[in-house]
């Protein structure tokens, strides 16, 4: 399947041996390689009236043709592309199958260069894209992108096609000045199901131009096209890419949380107001985008006041860079084989011989007195020596992670790292970060008092307990707690809020861990669990990064995946029969690497579901079908206003606008009803009904 790594473009690299005929088509070059395609630069075998004298061959790559997803993919990627016409649209001539029976799309070629290589070679002069330029590109892919958009079948009804791969080196530039949107590879239809598996096709698309909907697993539409143009405006007017991070998982995080401030540091040097139309189409939220291209095109409008003069200014850029794509391919070509040379020298004997001795240090000992690090004593085992005198170990490193990441082990504790003197572990550079948050119930608070209140879950439901710091959008810690008695293991989870969300949640259970939960969920085999935990030094301890540089795992699947962990953590408590919840109002959310910022109301409907799984709920509801429901006091309505409740939610409030039995409810919304939005049985429906009625919106007429 496709990979997020963009193809290798190049100058066409001709044919050894002479041109490939293929189809009605000799290949003459090979342009680019992708993660399922291979690109040429073509003729037609024999020419004909109307025929034009260069086009592209875009081939599915020999280990595909056996795949059925791999041709179902490209097979879609040519009904989709053909389905377009437009002036800003790579143009398709046909699609077909050669002698051989693999598939080809034909389309039309752009004599010049993509976006990608435009904007190397303006910051390898040392220059930015002029804003105008900029602006004027954007706003022509904005006009493909609207035909896209809006593109309909023969029968006229919408086909609702999504591109969802718009990045510089899929924008087509001519030196003509024209721009072009092309490879639909990674495009859906909404109007019909075309993947096997819906959240795999969530995963496409090149890392750094997602939307956050799309970073976080929700579901999400064209308005997911216009944030990745914006940010590849962004992109063009401060010289780098607008999301940036130490790692893929960083730059995930930082497009989930509309992270622009590269772009907002540059704001006075933009033209006055552009900055604000960029930061209203970068939106974290898509209904607070510009809702149609057309829409982000006419705000863009007056920062292209002269598009025929932008259109020779481009003209001229393009020319300039494509003439000097030979030289520099060149130019890579002697620094690699420049670097190649120079790895080949070998060391002195002396200082081959000092490596041997090096490699010997005894335990403990680094070579030339430097000191330890994890990437090189990644087996020397490590001891703890907890508060209470008793000594661990000896541990290897992903087992020392473990114990600081459930508590086991916290501060105060002294470790043994490694083969070093015991020292206290928050003195240890490498372990302080997986330290859990300092605890109110430690009294390493400054102040923390009596909590502000306490539940006992026996008495209190969870959903309750979430219900109160959801409508008083609370920040702070809930401890939820139960002890050994009757159970099968003594839990405790620390919940942190901010701002309503959920921040942030550490459990004292390991098997809450996100390589186990991976393993739990079939993600990953325990025996690449295995793996990565043995090389987990080498990567700063962070299995997420260690799994995605094993290939293990793609990163969009990590991020999802913490994000599932956490409401999965908190979903568990849902279904303890006993506890108590400790809530701490104010307390700061601690600093993490990655903040959940999740909305309630769905982890509320996902700990109901965990507690009463599919249709349970009808039985405690049964004898109530013929009660009638009504709506609650006003002055609860704010627990509505400003709430981000999932669709199934305000679908069933919107039924209930007036006075109706349980009964009539259930005919009405159950069975996935339109009025629902996506109810799609009766447990649903009851399960909704529940917070409804503990967040008193609904509530039964008395006798």
């Amino acid at each position: 399947m496709p990979t997020d790594d963009p193809p290798k473009r190049g100058v066409p690299q001709p044919i050894r041996g002479g041109p490939i005929p293929f189809g009605p088509y000799l290949l003459d070059a090979r342009i680019a390689v992708g993660g399922t395609a291979e690109v040429y630069l073509a003729r037609p075998r024999a020419e004909s009236k109307g025929s034009v004298p260069r086009l592209i061959v875009k081939r599915l790559l020999p280990h595909f043709l056996t795949d059925p997803d791999g041709r179902t993919m490209f097979e879609r990627e040519a009904l989709l592309h053909a389905a377009v016409t437009h002036p800003n649209v790579v143009k398709v001539f046909e699609s077909g199958t050669s002698e051989s029976g693999e598939p080809y799309l034909a389309m039309e070629y752009i004599d010049g260069v993509d976006a990608y290589r435009l904007l190397r070679r303006i910051h390898k002069d040392g220059r930015l894209c002029p804003p105008h330029v900029s602006v004027h590109i954007i706003r022509e892919v904005l006009k493909a992108l609207a035909s896209v958009h809006g593109a309909r079948d023969p029968s006229g009804d919408p086909m609702g096609i999504i591109h969802r791969d718009v990045t510089p080196s899929n924008l087509y530039l001519s030196k003509d000045g024209d721009v072009k949107l092309g490879d639909f590879g990674i495009a859906r239809s909404t109007r019909r199901s075309t993947m096997r598996n819906a959240a795999s096709a969530m995963l496409k698309g090149k890392i750094a131009y997602l939307a956050p909907e799309q970073v976080a697993g929700e579901p999400f539409d064209a308005r997911a096209d216009l944030f990745s143009v914006a940010a590849v405006l962004a992109e063009m007017l401060i010289g780098k890419p607008l999301f940036q991070g130490a790692g893929q998982l960083a730059i995930l995080l930082a497009i989930r949380d509309c992270r622009i401030e590269p772009l907002r540091e540059v704001k006075d040097k933009l033209p006055a107001g552009l900055f604000d139309v960029l930061e209203r189409a970068l939106a974290r939220e898509a209904n607070g985008r510009f809702q149609t291209a057309a829409a982000f095109g006419e705000a863009l409008a007056p920062f292209d006041p002269h598009p025929d003069d932008a259109h020779k200014e481009l003209a001229f850029l393009v020319t300039r860079a494509q003439a000097t794509q030979s030289g520099d391919a060149m130019k890579a070509v002697r620094e690699s084989a420049s670097a190649m040379r120079a790895a080949r020298v070998e060391p002195p004997p002396a200082q081959r011989h000092e490596t041997r001795q090096n490699d010997a240090a005894p335990p403990g000992l680094a070579p030339s007195g430097e000191e330890p690090t994890t990437a090189r004593y990644a087996g020397l085992p490590s001891f703890v020596v907890t508060s209470d005198g008793t000594r661990h170990g000896p541990w290897t490193f992903a087992q020392l992670v473990e114990a600081l990441a459930t508590g086991e082990v916290g501060r105060g504790d002294q470790v043994g790292y490694m083969g070093r003197d015991l020292k206290a572990v928050e003195e240890i550079e490498d372990l302080v970060r997986f330290l859990q948050p300092q605890s109110v119930t430690t009294n390493q608070l400054s102040g923390p008092g009596a909590p502000d209140f306490i539940d006992d879950l026996a008495a209190t439901p969870m959903l309750d307990v979430l219900l109160r710091v959801l409508e008083n959008h609370e920040t702070g810690v809930l401890f939820a707690e139960r002890t050994a008695a009757g159970i099968d293991e003594a839990s405790r989870k620390e919940l942190y809020f901010l701002d309503g969300k959920l921040h942030h949640v550490a459990s004292s259970n390991a098997s809450e861990l996100l390589g186990e939960y991976l393993v739990r969920r079939g993600r990953i085999e325990r025996e690449e669990l295995d793996l990565a935990l043995a090389v987990l030094p080498r990567y700063n301890g962070r299995i997420g990064d260690t799994l995605i540089a094993l290939g293990l795992a793609n990163p969009l699947d990590i991020v999802r995946a913490i994000r599932e962990q956490g409401r999965d953590r908190v979903a568990d408590i849902f279904t303890w029969k006993q506890g108590k919840v400790s809530f701490y109002r104010g307390q700061a959310a601690p600093h993490v690497e990655f903040p959940l910022a999740l909305d309630l109301p769905a982890l509320i409907l996902a700990g109901l579901e965990a507690s009463e799984p599919g249709d349970a709920p009808l039985d405690a509801f049964r004898g109530w079908l013929d009660n009638t429901l009504l709506r609650g006091p006003a002055d609860r309505r704010g627990l509505v206003r400003g709430i981000k409740w999932p669709p199934v939610v305000t679908g069933v409030m919107a039924v209930c606008s007036g006075p109706l039995t349980l009964r009539e409810l259930l005919q009405k919304t159950s069975g996935g009803g339109a009025t629902t939005a996506g109810a799609t049985s009766a447990g649903d429906v009851l399960r909704v009904l529940r917070v409804l009625l503990a967040g008193k919106l609904l509530a039964w007429k008395g006798p």
